[in-house]
C-alpha cells in the first residue's frame, strides 16, 4: 500500500503539470543548495523548480496525461513547471545552465507533447511576449502614420495644384487668380448700402 506522504506527493506534481503552460525537465547533479535557491529566484513568480523523485514523477505525469518524459526521468530529476511566460523561464534556465554545469537541461513539455533539448532552446531564443507586442505597436503605429499620410497627401496635392494654377495663369497676364481677383474687386455691398440711403 502506497505511503500517503507519496500519494500526496504525487497529487501534488499532478497539479503541477495540470496548471501548468510548459514543463522544462533539468538534471541538477552537483549544484549547491545556494546555487538552486538562485536559480529559483531567476526564474522568477511565472516558474515553480521542484525536486522530485523519478517514479513520483512518472505517475504523476500518467495521473496528469503528460506522455513522452518518461526516458528524462534519469538521474536526480528537477522540473520546472512554468505558469507565466514559457519563453523567459527557457531563458533563464539556459543562461543558469550556462554559468553553471551542475544544471542539464534534458528536454520538456508544452502544448500536448514533449519537447527535445534543441527545442527547450529554440523556445530560449525567441523574444518575449512583451517585446514581440511592443514591436507589433510599434508596426501597426508606423502603418498608421502612413495610412494618414496618404488619406492626406490627395487634399494637399488639390491645393497645390491649385495655387499652381493660379500662379501660372497671373503669370501670363490672363485671368487673375481666383484669390486675387476676389481681393480686386470692390465691395458692392457697402456702394449699394449708401446709394439707398
Amino acid at each position: 500500500m502506497a505511503r500517503p506522504d507519496k500519494v500526496a506527493a504525487v497529487e501534488e506534481i499532478a497539479q503541477h503539470f495540470r496548471g501548468a503552460s510548459a514543463s522544462v525537465v533539468t538534471e541538477y547533479r552537483g549544484l549547491t543548495m545556494a546555487q538552486l535557491t538562485t536559480l529559483r529566484r531567476s526564474l522568477g513568480d511565472g516558474a515553480n523548480y521542484r525536486v522530485a523523485k523519478n517514479t513520483l514523477v512518472k505517475r504523476a505525469a500518467e495521473d496528469a496525461g503528460v506522455e513522452g518524459l518518461e526516458q528524462l526521468l534519469v538521474g536526480p530529476t528537477a522540473i520546472t513547471f512554468i505558469t507565466g511566460e514559457p519563453v523567459d523561464a527557457a531563458k533563464a534556465l539556459r543562461d543558469f545552465s550556462k554559468t553553471n554545469a551542475g544544471l542539464v537541461i534534458k528536454g520538456g513539455y508544452m502544448d500536448g507533447r514533449a519537447l527535445t533539448v534543441a527545442e527547450v532552446n529554440q523556445l530560449a531564443n525567441l523574444e518575449s511576449r512583451e517585446v514581440l507586442l511592443s514591436k507589433l505597436a510599434g508596426a501597426m503605429k508606423g502603418t498608421m502614420a502612413k495610412a494618414a499620410g496618404l488619406f492626406a497627401a490627395p487634399a494637399s496635392q488639390v491645393a497645390r495644384m491649385t495655387q499652381a494654377l493660379a500662379d501660372k495663369r497671373a503669370e501670363e497676364g490672363g485671368e487673375p487668380a481666383p484669390a486675387a481677383a476676389a481681393e480686386a474687386a470692390p465691395d458692392t455691398t457697402e456702394a449699394s448700402a449708401d446709394a439707398e440711403s
